[in-house]
């Protein structure tokens, strides 16, 4: 059965690009684990693949299973024993897992040049082909706008789960939650999020809110906060469209630190880049992160963006799980 142990479905859209969705895709993902969730990530910007890259996992590829592709794994579950009694297991930390087009190519600069019907076919094989196991959430990073892609996984998610959680669960099918709006607080993003509202509300997804992303900069040094794309604009149209508003993220210099640091060859080294321009980029600024062999979400926790996505995390598992007391 297509997505045979996913529980809860969350797509990740922007109606603009460069609004910092799979960022967001990603610490939404990393702080679900840290809630002891199990969670996947749905890549499926097939023409702009950047989830790979995200958690530093560009050269791995995907295996085949009796039941089909198994995602990459990023990090494993981590579960711990109360007292050394075996009977009594508390899962401290889920497990993350990744699918993307990116995995599939040949090489990583290879550019994607397909038209909307082998955009469609690949989307609802991502859907029918990959093997998640049991996750607890399936976060769906779609690419921005309301095209061939995000038509294929709406119709397709409401063949293959229900946004009325009695029904999946008495189905036994996935949990399709709704939708995270991601913007950044210009009038011309917001104007394009508008749109991807309607677009929810014409094929029945549930909005779960809007998240206000790159508003404003905390200075490092002096800690004040510079507002570089204005500020408020994501609430105000959350508020007029009668939708809830998550919250803000400012932009966080450490986790664009953390994300530059993920090691992508054995070397740790970007094969495109020379010894002498990655140690001239070494002299510029020494990244934090850059010797840390800790895994991704525990560099993670470092970061000024975690605990506002650990309340965001909090916001949505109300919102989702609440349906269940």
């Amino acid at each position: 059965m297509p997505l045979d142990g996913v529980k809860n479905i969350v797509l990740v859209l922007s109606g603009k690009g460069g609004v910092g969705k799979s960022s967001v895709t990603l610490q939404l993902a990393l702080a679900l684990t840290l809630q002891g969730k199990s969670v996947g990530i749905l890549d499926i910007d097939l023409t702009g693949p950047s989830i790979p890259r995200l958690v530093g996992k560009e050269d791995a590829k995907i295996t085949q299973s009796p039941r089909g592709w198994i995602p990459v794994e990023v990090y494993p579950s981590e579960i711990t024993q109360e007292n050394g009694n075996a009977n009594e297991v508390t899962t401290t930390r889920g497990s993350l897992r990744c699918m993307s087009v990116g995995f599939l190519l040949r090489d990583r600069g290879d550019a994607v040049i397909w038209r909307g019907p082998k955009k469609t076919a690949m989307v609802r094989q991502f859907l029918t082909d990959v093997y998640w196991g049991d996750t607890d959430y399936l976060l769906v990073d779609t690419p921005p706008g309301t095209s061939d892609e995000h038509i294929a996984i709406g119709e397709s998610l409401l063949t293959m789960s229900s946004t009325s959680r009695t029904a999946a669960t008495a189905s036994g099918i996935p949990f399709l939650a709704g939708a995270v709006l991601v913007t950044t607080p210009q009038a011309v993003a917001i104007s394009d999020v508008r749109k991807e509202i309607n677009f929810c509300v014409k094929t029945q997804i549930p909005t779960l809110g809007v998240i206000e992303n790159m508003s404003g900069y905390t200075c490092p040094c002096c800690g004040e906060v510079s507002n570089l794309f204005s500020r408020g604009g994501g609430e105000v149209m959350a508020a007029e469209m009668s939708i809830p508003f998550l919250g803000r993220v400012p932009v966080d210099v450490k986790f664009g630190q953390l994300v530059e640091s993920q090691k992508i060859g054995d070397d740790g080294i970007d094969s495109d880049v020379d010894d002498e321009e990655a140690d001239a980029a070494e002299d510029v600024q020494q990244n934090p992160f850059e010797d840390d062999d800790r895994l991704l979400v525990d560099k993670y926790k470092d970061c000024w963006s975690h605990p506002i996505f650990e309340e965001f995390t909090k916001q949505l598992l109300s919102k989702i799980e609440g349906e269940l007391n």
